[in-house]
């Protein structure tokens, strides 16, 4: 699994115009599973993100995680993270899971969040979604499980 993990103070996803989920402070990560990946993926990505110590402390170090904040979590699945654009020009797309295979990965990562008290939000699997942000620091990550 790969996300793009991006510290915000707001965020919202909408679909034509609709917004489909909002959030304040927090995480927002763009989701994606590949070939092999299996639930024991998706809740490791879970508690990476959780976890995952990215917010300024009392001495401005990056040193506490959305538990200790309270900020929430966006979870939006995007299969292009696993884009190969090594040759041509068309991107190649035989990493990413499938559809029947990423959706659930993707919602068991959202499950799994909300298990451990974060609030979650998340998008509409397979959508043609418009996400908009804003990118605190800016902090922009890369997580690979």
């Amino acid at each position: 699994m790969r996300a793009v993990v991006q510290r915000v103070s707001r965020a919202t996803v909408s679909l034509a115009d609709e917004a489909v989920s909002e959030m304040g402070a927090g995480l927002l990560c763009l989701v994606a599973a590949r070939k092999g990946d299996e639930l024991q993926h998706a809740d490791a990505m879970a508690q990476k993100l959780v976890h995952l110590r990215v917010f300024p402390d009392d001495e401005g170090r990056m040193n506490l995680s959305l538990l200790e904040t309270g900020g929430e979590l966006g979870v939006v699945s995007q299969f292009t993270l696993y884009a190969d654009c090594s040759k041509g020009r068309r991107p190649f797309f035989g990493e990413a899971a499938t559809h029947e295979v990423a959706e659930p990965l993707i919602e068991r990562i959202a499950q799994a969040a909300q298990a451990e008290g974060v609030r979650v939000v998340t998008g509409r699997f397979g959508a043609h979604m418009e996400v908009a942000l804003t990118n605190v620091g800016p902090v922009t990550l890369l997580v690979d499980i």
